[in-house]
């Protein structure tokens, strides 16, 4: 057995070693040194398996160099045995619980007393380190994300507070990045979760390369991370290290032969300039991280105080959004379309408007917002179902062939549930799916075509009339014409900005409106708010109009009046 005696007393000391080489039942190796500075440096060198400590000696007590070595990993590593010259229990008790196995009074020390502590000490401390691994375990555990090994959304902010708190004294900035990955949830959703973990993997690795070592590192949940920079004494420095990020995340993923693109987009805060508390600092870099997201994603974001505001209007516009589909206080207006050869109205375009309450909100906010937090099919399913009761009414009191359009967002189309929900409430109603029209814009056709084009095949093979809006804005390829079962195509309200004979749009405009007579597509013009555009329709042949210069969407009602003035003169002739 390796021991280790530090012990001021020359006399004390060889005393010992002699009760512990007169025990011939045991072989010892024994190392003397006298004070806590010399006793530090043997164990450095050395491994011991146990160390008589002194308690009281001149530079330095025993118990310091005990509270020292139990403060380090696995405890030191080394069982302690206390002695002293004094027999006082409070005493012992204070060397038991800093951490040594045993306290022995010199005066009781016997050879047979001495041996027995050493066998009792060593076996006290493996039973010690047992139960202090456990511990690390379960502790490990507790704060480690299990795919990723990183800290975990706790222990990241109890480090975050430490980090803080250390900058505090020494008066540096402490900068938070909250990155969050784009359209990671299109990868587990289409190729399953094991790729998405193997993603998240090999982004943590991307990512690690761009740190230093001494910066925190965490997963906070699902495809959330962050990272704390410490010693900020440039806002440059940030942005150095989140453009790496950046730049290494955006590089393509390889799966199976298989070429995966994902990137990432990330929020910056600095304390003490955005906030002073751990808490809020992570609120504000999640707010410009959010900013990042709705700029395009793929980008750095500095939070700004602006932000906080926007981020607290979001809040509230979800929260209404989610308040007003339960007690189903949404409105629905309807816009006239109008068949322009004989001017007659032949459908109306349902469109979604915020309730009738002091704080309103235009569907440009409200709308993209229900998406992003999947409001959007509970939405979607009232509108549905309010648009096509009112059809139904509509079909019985005036005997009219009335077309119904409804907007279809690329979320509700990612679902195959929205076919059975059309077809059961068409049913309820007894209407005809040749009445309905359902409205998407391209952005449907970005992400999933597959699956998009399988529901949209569906739902034209069940009589459902397929419209493309917004053709023209900028996102429109031709090949989406021909891939997809597209029956009607509405030529983006750009025109309203057509007036006058050497517009460039304007050829634009004619050349689409000719291909698209072509190819058999009936065409709306939608946003004709002047008689010249009028004008212009009529000279392109256009089917059928919509827009301010016919009449403005309107409450259910006021179609009621046009329907009833339509009756009146077929009445009359």
């Amino acid at each position: 057995m390796n021991i280790l005696i530090v012990d001021d007393d020359l006399v004390d000391r060889k005393l010992i070693k002699k009760m512990l080489i007169s025990d011939g039942s045991h072989h010892h190796d024994i190392t003397e040194v006298t004070c806590v500075s010399e006793g530090l440096k043997a164990i450095e060198n050395k491994h011991f398996d146990i160390i008589l400590l002194d308690y009281n000696m001149p530079k330095e007590d025993g118990i310091e160099m005990l509270i020292e070595m139990r403060a380090k990993p696995k405890l030191g590593n080394t069982a302690i045995i206390m002695i002293s010259s004094s027999e006082n229990s409070a005493l012992a008790i204070e060397c038991i619980e800093a951490g040594a196995q045993d306290f022995l009074p010199k005066g009781d020390i016997t050879r047979d007393s001495l041996n027995k502590a050493l066998i009792y000490a060593k076996k006290r401390f493996e039973a010690e380190q047992r139960m202090h691994n456990s511990y690390l375990a379960v502790k490990h555990m507790a704060e480690r994300d299990q795919l990723t090994g990183l800290s975990n959304r706790y222990h990241f902010e109890e480090i975050l507070k430490v980090m803080i708190a250390n900058n505090k004294r020494a008066k540096n900035c402490v900068a938070l990045l909250a990155l969050d990955l784009d359209n990671f949830k299109n990868i587990n959703d289409t190729l399953g979760h094991s790729v998405g973990d193997e993603i998240l993997i090999q982004t943590v690795e991307r990512i690690h390369s761009c740190l230093r070592q001494n910066e925190g590192f965490a997963r906070l949940g699902g495809d959330e991370f962050a990272v704390i920079i410490g010693g900020i004494c440039n806002i440059n420095q940030i942005g150095m290290i989140a453009n790496r990020i950046l730049a290494e995340v955006s590089k393509p993923f390889l799966h199976e032969g298989r070429t995966l693109n994902c990137s990432v987009s990330i929020g910056s805060a600095l304390y003490p300039n955005d906030a002073t508390e751990s808490h809020e600092l992570l609120k504000c870099a999640d707010i410009a991280m959010y900013r990042s997201k709705q700029s395009g994603k793929s980008r750095i974001s500095f939070y700004k105080e602006q932000y906080q505001y926007e981020f607290s209007r979001r809040v509230d516009i979800q929260n209404s959004i989610k308040e007003h589909i339960e007690e189903k206080s949404f409105r629905l207006f309807y816009q006239p379309v109008y068949c322009s050869k004989t001017q007659m109205m032949t459908g109306v375009e349902a469109l979604v408007r915020w309730p009738n309450t002091t704080i309103h909100y235009t569907p440009d906010e409200f709308i993209p917002i229900a998406e992003e937090c999947r409001l959007i099919d509970p939405l979607g399913k009232w509108i549905i179902a309010s648009a096509l009761e009112q059809l139904s009414l509509w079909q019985q009191s005036y005997e009219t062939p009335l077309t119904l359009s409804i907007n279809i967002s690329p979320i509700q189309l990612q679902k195959k549930i929205l076919e059975t929900y059309l077809l059961e409430t068409i049913k309820t109603y007894n209407l005809k799916t040749s009445s309905i029209i359902l409205e998407i814009t391209e952005t449907a056709f970005m992400e999933n075509s597959k699956e998009v084009i399988e529901i949209l095949t569906s739902l034209s093979n069940k009589g459902f009339r397929i419209a493309l809006d917004d053709f023209g804005m900028g996102y429109s390829s031709i090949s989406h014409l021909i891939s997809y079962p597209i029956d009607i195509v509405k030529l983006d309200k750009s025109m309203q900005s057509l007036d006058g004979e050497n517009n460039k749009r304007l050829k634009i405009i004619e050349s689409l409106s000719l291909m698209l007579k072509k190819l058999d597509f009936s065409v709306v013009a939608e946003g004709i708010e002047t008689k010249a555009q009028h004008q212009l329709c009529k000279k392109l042949n256009i089917d059928y109009l919509q827009g301010f210069l016919f009449s403005k969407p309107m409450p259910a009602n006021e179609i009621n009046l046009i329907l009833d003035d339509y009756c009146k003169k077929i009445i009359l002739k």
